[in-house]
């Protein structure tokens, strides 16, 4: 049935998800929308009748939208089961657990509180890229089926948890400082913390959509201080951080040291290896040599690969890998769990290799090789203007010689100094760089190299990248 087009606005149809400023680029009409498109696609897909899961974050409009949501879906005919308030991971277990044919989350992830969107997943897999320009094309023709759904409410959040608490293997307890960041895990990990060994602070754990405590963006160190200082402050074995929606993690060990994602992701890969010799592990383009090479040392095969949770899904699938993970703090599982990104469980998963280790979180950390470098530096830019950059750069680094030029996701280059990452950020309006080199000077050359870059574009990084 053809029903009135509607006109999505280009910006919040991206790479990974749908997502955009509520109100403004994403209203409730296009939640309506969604919904039809998403059931029709899949119900043409899967040949019947299709069954979807739909849960939401804790944002202020988070509600409205997935209330117009679900009414398209039932439009276009879709068998929908509501799991309610909780973190993006939990939508994923429940499709899964349930045998559903996909799921939809919405949510605004680490975005500011008056974004909104959704991430969708079909077949088990996610459904990004030109899956969600096809969409947006067929809610411009209108062309959707007609059918009459129903929905039903289920609770999920109690077997989610219960599933993440068989692996904790230790009868041995651990202190540690939790900060979901007033973000959707807040309920479900107050659940898990009571079912754990050991002494659990929880910080900001109510559910509000207002972020009253900080930016719920754990890649950011000045949103880890309060989570730092509750670690020092009571003498904590570690503190774990979580994105807005809980699928990205960040870690801070028992000095108050912060473990970026790419070191996560080695610690995480060497346990690994020792029961899977040889595996396949994925990292981001944004990941240290360091990770290379130390999966390389314990007999691991290490891939490098594009930035964002689907792309390294799908990889994963491709390669058959037990792990994956981003500088980002995604970090996936598949060898005991499911092959999504869910902070939960990977937090659960860290706390058992501690106690099986016998050895301080710092001291894991300080047993990898050292480096010089930067965290993620995200440079402000418009979605019209950062993807051109990417390419003027390119252009002006292709002929030059003693260097190599990775184009996978970005700009990686590497040099004699060590190398250093450009890329556009594929979920907001920045650029995304990152430094490493083995010495102090090795790295200061490497920055100055791509400050003389975006120098060419009116952008001087001296602040942002300085020591």
């Amino acid at each position: 049935m053809k029903d009135a087009s509607i006109h999505l606005d280009s910006s919040i149809l991206r790479a990974y998800d749908i997502r955009g400023t509520v109100g403004d680029s994403l209203r409730l009409i296009d939640a309506h929308a969604i919904g039809q498109a998403f059931a029709t696609i899949a119900n043409r897909r899967i040949g019947r009748q299709p069954k979807l899961c739909v849960a939401y974050d804790g944002r202020v409009s988070s509600t409205d939208l997935e209330r117009e949501l679900v009414k398209g879906m039932l439009k276009s005919g879709a068998q929908v089961t509501r799991l309610g308030l909780g973190p993006t991971p939990m939508l994923y277990f429940g499709v899964h657990a349930l045998k559903h044919d996909g799921g939809v989350m919405i949510t605004g992830s680490h975005n500011p509180a008056n974004f909104n969107g959704f991430k969708l997943v079909l077949n088990g897999m996610p459904f990004w890229d030109d899956d969600i320009q096809y969409l947006g094309n067929l809610i411009s023709d209108g062309e959707f089926l007609e059918g009459e759904g129903v929905s039903t409410d289920f609770s999920i959040g109690q077997d989610y948890v219960q599933r993440i608490r068989l692996e904790y293997k230790s009868n041995t307890g651990l202190s540690v400082a939790w900060d979901p960041g007033n973000g959707a895990s807040g309920e479900v990990l107050q659940r898990l913390v009571e079912q754990l060994p050991g002494e659990h602070l929880i910080l900001n754990g109510s559910i509000d959509g207002t972020f009253p405590s900080h930016h719920p963006d754990p890649t950011i160190a000045e949103n880890l201080e309060e989570l730092i200082s509750a670690v020092i402050n009571n003498s904590c074995d570690l503190g774990i951080g979580f994105d807005g929606d809980g699928d990205r993690i960040g870690v801070v060990d028992d000095k108050g040291e912060i473990i970026w994602g790419d070191q996560l992701l080695t610690l995480y890969a060497k346990d690994l290896l020792r029961e899977m010799p040889g595996a396949t592990v994925i990292a981001d383009v944004k990941a240290s040599l360091v990770f290379f090479e130390e999966v390389a040392a314990k007999g691991g095969i290490p891939v490098m690969w594009r930035t964002g949770h689907s792309p390294i899904k799908s990889k994963m699938r491709e390669l058959n890998a037990p792990l994956a993970g981003e500088m980002s703090g995604h970090i996936f599982f598949s060898d005991r769990y499911y092959g999504f990104d869910d902070a939960i469980y990977a937090a659960v998963r860290l706390l058992d290799l501690v106690v099986r280790s016998q050895n301080p979180l710092s001291k894991l950390r300080e047993s990898l090789p050292k480096t010089c470098h930067t965290p993620e530096i995200r440079i402000p830019c418009s979605d019209s203007h950062k993807f051109q950059i990417i390419e003027a750069v390119y252009e002006s680094l292709a002929e030059l010689k003693g260097i190599e030029v990775n184009r996978l996701d970005g700009v990686r280059v590497t040099t004699q100094d060590g190398w250093w990452l450009l890329r556009a950020s594929n979920t907001q309006p920045v650029l995304v760089a990152r430094c490493e080199g083995k010495t102090k000077t090795q790295l200061e050359n490497l920055k100055l190299m791509l400050n003389q870059e975006l120098k060419k574009h009116d952008i001087d990084l001296e602040n942002l990248i300085s020591s």
